[in-house]
């Protein structure tokens, strides 16, 4: 199985809604192992990250809200794409493009005052 990062924006009555994927498997987040190997691995979790690391064992919800600091960690993490990919077995190529799947998924929700979701 693989992780999937979608954009989401709330209805009026709290309901989560899927936004249309990107073309060309830009929904990609990486393997379902990818959960602990990478984004909840102990290497992310050395660099101080938060959010990331809420995909060992559970699904990453980024509320629209907690936007900029889910952004802010991000760039904080780009830095440091080539070891994770060290610690996870990676290629630097894979990690960076899965990476940069979720970054883009941030912007279009802070685009629409959404959130983002990777499952």
């Amino acid at each position: 199985m693989s992780l999937l990062v979608h954009t989401f924006v709330l209805d009026a009555d709290g309901t989560e809604r899927l936004l249309e994927d990107p073309p060309g498997g830009r929904d990609l987040a990486g393997f379902e192992r990818s959960r602990t190997t990478l984004w909840g691995s102990a290497a992310m979790r050395a660099l101080g990250a938060r959010f990331f690391p809420l995909l060992d064992g559970d699904d990453l919800r980024v509320q629209p809200e907690e936007l900029g600091e889910f952004l802010a960690e991000c760039e904080a993490v780009r830095p440091h794409l080539a070891a994770l990919a060290g610690h996870s077995g990676y290629t630097v190529e894979y990690v960076t493009a899965r990476f940069d799947n979720i970054v883009a998924a941030a912007h279009r929700a802070r685009e629409v005052n959404g959130g983002v979701l990777v499952w």
